[in-house]
């Protein structure tokens, strides 16, 4: 289990390199640009809330489609749609790149996500179809629900919807083109929009502020300061990645869909850090309450039916007490040690956090959902503890 472990977060850390590569759409804030990592959990939102528009599609293959379709960028960098590329030579660095990153994973699962990587990349299935949909829809939406309209960003969005990759959408989804060719004139919604459409894309928009959301772990090299949408991205790949490790029963499809929404209430409540000085607010009942509104306001942004399953699917998450969402709760646990492992202390540092501490905080809570999986990260703990000691 050990080497099997080793080279699971020997990627898992390597993924986390994706947040800070920088793509050239702005978040509908136009704080500043979005990143690959918050990009792809945007999508895998996009694909539950979305799911209606593909019947035919197994949605959570299109979700983990999205979750790693974007990690060759690493590498590559992003390519923005309206710079020249040499096509050619940029497939051949994808394929290097994919070659690289999946191999640090133990074979079979290495070669499996590869795989979901190529299908995506071939857009031959109904389900990398619609992830190719999605993928060239969301940056579209991004710039016409912007908060402040940015005329460069038009420019780019208007020639690719009347010749660019987003003019595919014209036959595949014309509802959505429709819309956004009227946005993009500053025009209101065509006659005939769907009212249940604009709902999912207003809560869609909404849930953009998410990444604005700072939590108190750092990147795993210590750079700055995670956002709660890239962490969401990075949860639902630790749980592809860790599946492994859940107990019976455990569907890891439904764990990843627990994890791309589980922390949208803090785009009203914002981060709790567990071990900071008001540590003691975290689960706290006023802090639940926060939460309960916040999810009531952005669930409620949706239609009702839609919104129901996914506050459902958040309230199972916070309860805690299915297997699917014990093994969520853990892996939610886990993701912040092995980055105060990879950085050298980080927020143990930051808050003084002892050995203790770390086992009845976070332990306990990794232990009940992946028992093994605790027993090997505990001993890495070690060597900072131990340490300080």
């Amino acid at each position: 289990m050990t080497g099997r472990l080793e080279a699971q977060f020997a990627f898992l850390h390597e993924a986390d390199k994706l947040k800070s590569v920088v793509r050239s759409t702005l978040l509908t804030s136009g704080a500043r640009y979005e990143n690959s990592a918050e990009h792809s959990w945007h999508l895998a939102l996009h694909a539950m809330v979305l799911a209606d528009c593909a019947p035919d599609c197994d949605i959570d293959r299109v979700i983990a489609m999205l979750l790693v379709h974007d990690l060759v960028e690493i590498e590559v960098g992003d390519q923005p749609i309206d710079l020249a590329h040499d096509n050619a030579a940029l497939a051949l660095a994808e394929a290097a790149a994919a070659a690289r990153l999946f191999g640090l994973l133990p074979g079979t699962q290495g070669t499996a996500l590869a795989a979901l990587w190529w299908e995506f990349e071939a857009a031959q299935s109904p389900e990398a179809r619609f992830a190719k949909r999605l993928d060239h829809a969301q940056p579209l939406l991004l710039v016409l629900q912007a908060q402040t309209p940015e005329p460069d960003q038009y420019r780019v969005a208007r020639d690719n919807l009347a010749g660019g990759r987003a003019a595919r959408l014209a036959s595949e989804w014309p509802e959505l083109h429709g819309l956004a060719t009227a946005w993009v004139e500053g025009l209101p919604a065509p006659e005939g929009t769907s009212a249940d459409l604009l709902a999912r894309l207003a809560f869609l928009a909404e849930a953009d502020k998410l990444k604005h959301v700072l939590r108190a772990t750092t990147l795993c090299d210590g750079s700055r300061r995670e956002n709660s949408g890239e962490h969401s991205w990075h949860l639902a790949l630790y749980a592809m990645v860790l599946a492994d490790q859940a107990g019976p029963g455990v569907s890891i499809d439904r764990v990843v869909r627990m994890l791309v929404l589980h922390d949208l209430v803090e785009i009203d409540v914002g981060d709790v850090p567990i071990h900071s000085a008001n540590g003691a607010a975290h689960g706290s009942a006023e802090t639940q309450a926060a939460e309960a509104a916040a999810a009531d306001r952005i669930f409620g942004l949706l239609p009702p039916d839609i919104g129901a399953d996914l506050r459902a699917l958040w309230e199972e998450f916070e309860a805690a007490e299915t297997p699917d969402a014990v093994f969520a709760k853990a892996l939610d646990r886990v993701q912040p040690v092995m980055h105060n492992i990879e950085s050298g202390g980080g927020t143990w540092i930051e808050y003084s956090v002892t050995a203790e501490q770390l086992e009845t905080r976070v332990g306990a809570k990794v232990a009940r959902g992946a028992p093994m999986l605790w027993d090997w990260v505990r001993g890495r703990t070690r060597a900072f503890f131990d340490g300080r000691a």
